[in-house]
């Protein structure tokens, strides 16, 4: 195998990793962070807390 190929594929691989590690993060952030147009407002619970009498 040749230098040059070496260090191609070297840059390759290094390129697949960081781009699947992106992919992840982006996954995760994007399924932790819903997106504005999903939002709801939430429904007032009728429910008190413990120290209101």
């Amino acid at each position: 195998m040749s230098l040059t190929t070496t260090i191609l594929m070297l840059v390759f691989g290094w390129l697949s990793v960081a781009a699947a590690m992106l992919w992840g993060v982006l996954r995760i952030t994007r399924r932790h962070h819903p997106s504005p147009l999903r939002t709801e407002k939430p429904k007032e619970s009728s429910r008190r807390h413990a120290a209101a009498h």
